[in-house]
């Protein structure tokens, strides 16, 4: 075959092309002489002497596309006079999938045939996005040039897809309108016998909801149809088949399941509906992978899950408690499969499973001996711990939401027995007292005790060292975030002078807040936690007084600090010298230094006293050959 550009009679060698695209596109049997030279004809009307004639090459392919797609379109249609409409319908189904399967394969043969057009003539002209969004002067933007494969699948979504969409929807959705008889025998023959051995002719997806077995094949082609068409787009190559099934498939399977599940509700009791939404979710996923695109697969499983679960969450909310009071470790796992699926479902459940371990924990933690108390309860409150850490695990999946619950819960057991607790230890030490040493009496010197109290309920951990009158009133908080002024003196028993002073004390360092205008404190006065409290410390001391440290208290302060410090330095100097074996001072210093400042910043004078003391302690000792280096013991 010559390369050379050269006169081409058009007519002539499109008649012999014509012949062999029209076998190519219904998949006749074509020689391989015959494909190369059709080949070398298309080449040589693209490079045509004195004119190329790809313009014109690819004009007649589209008119003979366009009329051969309105022939099979004519093909699908036709149906005998006598044949009912639900079985003519089935019949276009049926037909059109079997022209399409032909005609998708034969325009991936023409686009190869072609590919000399596509690559030099169609490309090179063709629009960029840019171009078709903004316009191009000149240029008709309604028939902008496409490949021939392009062109081919633009021919069946124009002249096949869109007058036949209302049947072929009709059809893959119309069990979940109108759910009917199956065809007759009649028809199923006829329908059998015309479209070559198809083996089912109820082709729609409903008839699978309800136990049939569809022609898989026929409804999978038909709906990959509708993704195959637009696929060569690169933006929105899936909008055609959003818009012409999913939207209407999406709305018609959310009107089948909210009967499904009003059906469901009617016939069973909870734990029943929840496994057989669990059983439905099961069969759509399934259905989904055989019929539908990916992209559909979450969206259809999400609308069941709406319609089945979030419509329904007030009644599975109401069933909630009695599952989880009765541990129902079956029906809590499916609950919690279907609730986490949906907004807002999952919150209910774990609140009523706080509630309920809260409960069992102030059970657990009643009515103990009084001998070894603090041990018994430490053990009541680790078994219950330790038996709703397996249930979490086991049957919800070890989710940290319920996890946190689970803390929460025993949180609020201790913090409510804590208060018991320190009335008791009092009363116990008494007791112990008087048997030992008769005739001695106990004098309580409240004001000298102190405790620490953590405050569970800010984001930031705090621990407030108080004093036993400040802890005293601090738990009156823990059964209510406001009380009055009256129930903190029947709580504590304490006298006025002593509760006002310990109210300041508090309201001083904002760790609770006044409820009035007034700044007196009153017999009507009511008080709250600071929900905003902060504090630069996590652990920290409050006065009688404000809550500043004296003088000596910061001495002491400082003196911890510079003995942390110097354990510090001496701990980098020995790791240093164990690395190095020998070091003179000064890089022993920097060394240091440089270990250091991630912490402090360390004085030379206090590196020298760690060196020195390390001497002392036979970690290090200086180098015989000079007195300005050191070497590492072992």
């Amino acid at each position: 075959m010559s390369l050379k550009p050269r006169v081409v009679d058009f007519d002539e060698t499109w008649n012999k092309l014509l012949t062999t695209i029209k076998a190519v596109v219904m998949l006749d049997y074509v020689e391989r002489a015959t494909w190369n030279d059709r080949f070398s004809d298309i080449y040589a009307l693209c490079v045509a002497y004195p004119e190329p004639l790809g313009e014109r090459l690819y004009t007649e392919t589209k008119i003979f596309l366009e009329n051969h797609v309105r022939h099979l379109h004519k093909r699908v249609c036709v149906c005998p006079p006598s044949q009912r409409v639900l079985e003519a319908e089935e019949q276009v189904l049926v037909m059109y999938h079997r022209y399409w399967e032909e005609y998708s394969k034969g325009a991936d043969y023409m686009d190869c045939l072609y590919r000399y057009l596509n690559t030099q003539f169609i490309k090179k002209n063709k629009l960029t996005e840019a171009d078709l969004q903004y316009g191009y002067g000149g240029v008709d933007m309604n028939e902008p040039l496409m490949e021939i494969g392009e062109l081919a699948l633009d021919m069946w979504r124009k002249l096949m897809i869109e007058p036949l969409q209302a049947i072929l929807i009709r059809m893959l959705l119309r069990e979940i309108k109108n759910p009917s008889t199956p065809p007759t025998r009649q028809a199923e023959y006829q329908l059998t016998h015309f479209c070559f051995n198809t083996t089912g002719s109820r082709q729609d997806l409903e008839f699978d909801r309800c136990g049939e077995d569809p022609n898989q094949k026929v409804i999978h082609g038909v709906i990959n149809s509708f993704v195959h068409v637009e696929q060569y787009k690169k933006k929105f190559p899936l909008k055609f088949y959003q818009e012409i099934f999913e939207c209407p498939f999406l709305n018609e399977t959310g009107e089948y399941y909210k009967q499904e599940a009003s059906n469901l509700l009617q016939e069973s009791n909870c734990s029943q509906y929840m496994e057989k939404v669990l059983g439905r979710l099961k069969d759509e996923e399934m259905r989904c992978r055989k019929y539908l695109h990916p992209s559909s697969y979450g969206k259809v499983i999400h609308e069941c899950q709406q319609r089945m679960v979030a419509d329904h969450l007030q009644f599975l909310h109401a069933e909630c408690h009695n599952i989880i009071r009765q541990e129902k470790r079956s029906d809590m796992a499916n609950m919690y499969t279907l609730l986490r699926a949906v907004s807002s479902g999952l919150p209910h459940m774990i609140q009523e499973l706080q509630n309920h371990i809260h409960d069992e924990g102030l059970r657990a933690t009643s009515n103990l001996s009084q001998e070894n108390m603090p041990t018994q309860f430490v053990e009541s409150v680790l078994e219950v711990h330790s038996k709703f850490v397996q249930l979490i695990n086991t049957v919800l999946n070890g989710d940290q939401h319920f996890m946190s619950a689970l803390d929460k819960a025993l949180t609020s057991v201790v913090n409510y027995r804590e208060p018991k607790s320190i009335c008791k230890a009092p009363e116990l030490f008494e007791l112990f007292y008087s048997q030992h040493f008769s005739g001695r009496k106990l004098t309580w010197l409240h004001y000298l005790c102190t405790g620490e109290v953590k405050m569970n309920y800010l984001c930031k951990p705090y621990v407030a060292m108080v004093t036993t009158y400040q802890m005293a009133v601090l738990l009156a908080f823990n059964n209510s975030e406001t009380v009055s002024y009256k129930e903190l003196q029947d709580s504590t028993q304490m006298n006025e002078k002593e509760l006002t002073k310990t109210i300041k004390s508090l309201l001083d360092v904002k760790m609770i807040n006044h409820d009035s205008d007034k700044e007196d404190i009153e017999t009507e006065s009511t008080f709250s936690l600071n929900m905003n409290f902060s504090s630069k410390r996590t652990k920290f001391k409050i006065t009688t007084s404000m809550q500043k440290d004296t003088p000596q208290e910061m001495e002491q302060t400082r003196s911890a600090v510079d003995e942390d410090r110097k354990m510090y330095l001496q701990a980098a100097i020995v790791r240093i010298m164990k690395a190095r074996k020998v070091l003179r001072h000064n890089a022993l210093i920097q060394e240091v230094i440089s270990q250091s400042r991630a912490r402090f910043n360390p004085s030379i004078s206090m590196i020298k006293k760690c060196i020195e003391v390390l001497i002392d302690k036979q970690y290090i000792e200086r180098s015989q050959a000079s007195a300005d280096e050191y070497s590492y013991v072992a």
